[in-house]
Parts: C-alpha cells; sequence; structure tokens
C-alpha cells in the first residue's frame, strides 16, 4: 500500500470500515512508496508487473493487482456484514455509484491534479487541468443530487465502496491542495461527515 495514492487509499479505507463494522480482515498492510519509485524495484515488480499499487497476496501465492477486484473478492471471501448490501439490487446499486465515482469521477480528480501540481513533478498543463475541471461538473451534480435526501452518506445510512472511492480521490486533491466541489454545500457536509468516521482517521493523511 501507499497512503497518498488513491486506489491504495480506497481498499485501506474499506478494509478499516469492514474493522469498524467488527471484522478484522487481518491483512498485513506493507507500505511502497512510489514518490520515491519504491513500485519500480524487481521486489514489487515480481508481484505486479505493471508497476502499480494496490496488490494483494492470495493464500495460494497468486496476486490480485486491481482495487476493485480485491474489495470484491473480500466482499465474497468475508461475506457477513459485506459493503455490497444483502440483495441483488443493492448490490447493483451500489457497484453502479461506485462506478459513477470511479470512472467519472476519481480518474479526472486524479489528472487535474497531476496536471496542476503533481506529487510525481509532472509538469504543469492548464489546459488539460481546464478540461478535467470541466468534465467533473455533471457527475459532481449527480452525487449532489444523491444527498439531496438527507442521507448521511453516498447510498443511505450504510458506508459503501463509493465513499471509500470518493473519499480516496479527495485526500490525493488535499495532499496537491486543490478543491473541486464548488458550490455544492452537501458535498462538502458529506466529506466532512465521513472525515470524522473512525476508519477515516485511522487512514487519511491530509
Amino acid at each position: 500500500m501507499v497512503p497518498l495514492a488513491p486506489n491504495p487509499t480506497k481498499v485501506m479505507l474499506y478494509i478499516a470500515e469492514r474493522r469498524e463494522l467488527g471484522l478484522d480482515l487481518n491483512i498485513e498492510q506493507i507500505v511502497v512508496n512510489t514518490v520515491k519509485g519504491r513500485h519500480r524495484e524487481p521486489e514489487h515488480l515480481a508481484r505486479n508487473p505493471f508497476g502499480t499499487l494496490p496488490v494483494l497476496e492470495l493464500d495460494d501465492g497468486n496476486y490480485l493487482v486491481e482495487s476493485l477486484p480485491i474489495i470484491e473478492y473480500l466482499e465474497e471471501q468475508f461475506p457477513e456484514g459485506a459493503l455490497l448490501g444483502e440483495t441483488p439490487e443493492a448490490r447493483a446499486r451500489a457497484r453502479d455509484v461506485e462506478r459513477i465515482v470511479d470512472l467519472r469521477i476519481a480518474g479526472p480528480m486524479g489528472t487535474y491534479a497531476h496536471a496542476t501540481n503533481s506529487p510525481l513533478g509532472i509538469p504543469a498543463n492548464p489546459e488539460r487541468a481546464a478540461e478535467m475541471k470541466e468534465k467533473l461538473q455533471v457527475p459532481l451534480d449527480y452525487l449532489e443530487n444523491l444527498l439531496s435526501d438527507d442521507r448521511p452518506l453516498l447510498l443511505g445510512d450504510r458506508v459503501s465502496i463509493a465513499d471509500c472511492t470518493l473519499q480516496a480521490s479527495l485526500q490525493f486533491l488535499r495532499h496537491v491542495e486543490a478543491d473541486l466541489f464548488g458550490e455544492r454545500p452537501l458535498l462538502r457536509a458529506w466529506d466532512a461527515r465521513y472525515r470524522e468516521r473512525p476508519a477515516a482517521k485511522g487512514v487519511l493523511r491530509w
């Protein structure tokens, strides 16, 4: 894991939320510092030839290397108290909102961060940043509308994978001193509430 990058942080938040619900998944978390290039070292590339994070080592010695399959594997491996929900409809809805957050919000947020104040030293690209900011408006409005019924979290009263995914990306934005919420008070209130959760306090660094 690395405590800054969004995808590892999403998994770390998920593990912490499951712990708060009463299930310790007993997963050893090992830091691989991407800023220092540790993800390109032979030891890590032997686990994941793409050099990305997170990586989950399975009992049979194989590895999962994408954040959502890691979470879904843990959901199936430890189904009691799983975050996805108990019915096919609930699970589909949870996956739908998580995909909206990951593909339509988290991705552009990451690109915006690297185009403005990249921790990896990528040169600034104001035109690319402006393009990503514009691309975010409709999906952010979608989330603002979801929260308009006074639900405390993105899927309702219970924490979801979508909450973990969005908050992981927001931490990355905070690290590069960016704010893309605009005039969306419900999302800002959600952000403040989520960061007060014990799981969030145990994982987030920014």
